[in-house]
């Protein structure tokens, strides 16, 4: 991986925290759906390294997908200020 300004290459190519969650038809009983967590690094928008684990899904596991929700966060964003709005001390 190579940098850039102190940066890895996968950040500078908006490269993004991905959570997908992943509804699925069990095996056994396929009238039950499950969900699995998926967490990973991707290209937004294509993800292709979702994509791919998708298709991997779909070729070597049993469970039908049902269903996929993805939410993204960008790694490297401004900084945020949130203030409080009490001020508590313990003694």
């Amino acid at each position: 991986m190579t940098e850039w300004n102190g940066l890895k290459a996968e950040f500078v190519k908006d490269y993004r925290l991905i959570m997908a969650e992943i509804i699925y038809h069990m095996p056994d009983n396929p009238g039950l759906l499950q969900s699995f967590i998926w967490n990973e690094m991707d290209i937004a928008p294509r993800y292709p390294v979702l994509h791919n684990f998708l298709d991997f899904w779909q070729r070597n596991l049993e469970g039908k997908l049902h269903s996929v929700y993805v939410d993204s966060q960008r790694i490297i964003t401004p900084g945020e200020y949130k203030y409080a709005q009490m001020q508590l001390t313990l003694q």
